[in-house]
């Protein structure tokens, strides 16, 4: 996309499509495997330390030199409605053999057990931006290499005369990924429709362009 238009900057005014992918890396490689859609994005919130953001060396009087400043630590929360099962035994490192079974009546009923087995993996996450500059709107992917998910439950309220849209708050560590630059983030340019921005993430974390976005 032309963008030239968005030299005066732009606005975000959107939030969408949260994907996730497992991450791995082996002498400087990294790869992402079985990208799959986390929830309906509803917030992303990070926060983001930076290194040397301080350091400043005084002489004759006055501020003379700077650390270079450059990516420390940093976190992001992350709202959605709920979580796809899949995703979330995905995010949560829980494997297959940890369930139970209950039976009721004639009919058995599986559980997924947070146990012993559970081991949280480092992940890849995908977001889309909606932005605007000058009237005009666009769509950016937002990608974060290597984060792993905090453990996390679901608070509830009970149902009263209106209903209350309760939604799930995640909070992920961000990392510097185990490529020879380490970057932490990725961002694509403006694209034309949010399709084209998902499918970017989706094609960077392993996988192959969706014909449409998910429903």
């Amino acid at each position: 996309m032309e963008t030239t238009n968005f030299a005066v900057g732009a606005v975000t005014t959107g939030f969408s499509f949260p994907q996730i992918a497992t991450y791995s890396a082996a002498s400087g490689v990294v790869t992402y495997s079985e990208v799959m859609d986390l929830a309906r994005g509803v917030s992303i919130n990070p926060q983001i330390t930076v290194a040397n953001s301080n350091n400043i060396f005084y002489a004759n009087n006055a501020a003379a030199e700077r650390g270079a400043p450059k990516f420390s630590s940093g976190n992001v929360g992350l709202t959605v409605d709920g979580l796809l099962i899949v995703a979330e035994k995905r995010i949560m490192g829980i494997p297959g053999s940890s369930k139970a079974i209950v039976t009721v009546g004639e009919e058995n009923f599986e559980l997924t057990n947070y146990d012993d087995d559970q081991s949280i993996p480092y992940v890849g996450l995908s977001v889309v931006l909606k932005q605007q500059s000058k009237g005009k709107t666009f769509y950016r992917a937002f990608i974060y290499r290597k984060i792993q998910f905090a453990q996390f439950d679901i608070p509830a309220n009970t149902e009263g005369e209106n209903i209350d849209w309760q939604t799930t708050a995640l909070t992920a560590a961000i990392f510097r990924d185990d490529t020879p630059k380490h970057p932490w983030k990725s961002i694509s340019d403006p694209v034309a429709t949010q399709l084209e921005a998902y499918n970017i993430g989706r094609v960077f974390l392993g996988g192959e362009a969706a014909q449409a976005l998910p429903t």
